[in-house]
């Protein structure tokens, strides 16, 4: 593949990260006339360090819990970092080991992670 066809491809990819090889394999076709495989946008993909990840879920936050949570944020919006650093915080994770948890996978995208600091 040409230097100016993996630029293409990089810059279809970050536009839109959910997008299949398939999909993505079509556009190129159809906006710069480049004839590729799905496994040759795979392939190269992986060789720019795109890789395919499950999406992290994030869980809804309901009404009730919104109004809890503007209170509890002004009680402690003056804490010091030394207050924080004594706050235990934890991880919930939930298994699922015989069926499907519905998660969804993000098409050929690099995996991103917030960091609470």
């Amino acid at each position: 593949m040409t230097g100016r066809g993996q630029r293409m491809l990089k810059r279809t990819v970050r536009r839109s990260r959910q997008l299949s090889a398939e999909s993505i394999a079509k556009d190129l076709q159809t906006w710069c006339g480049l004839q590729m495989s799905p496994t040759t946008v795979r392939r190269e993909l992986h060789g720019m360090g795109f890789h395919g990840r499950a999406a992290a879920s994030k869980p809804s936050i309901t009404k009730c819990n919104a109004k809890r949570r503007m209170p509890w944020c002004k009680a402690r919006c003056h804490w010091t970092l030394e207050q924080w650093r004594r706050v235990l915080w934890r991880d919930q994770s939930r298994f699922s080991v015989w069926q499907s948890d519905g998660r969804t996978c993000l098409g050929l995208a690099v995996a991103r992670k917030t960091v609470l600091a």
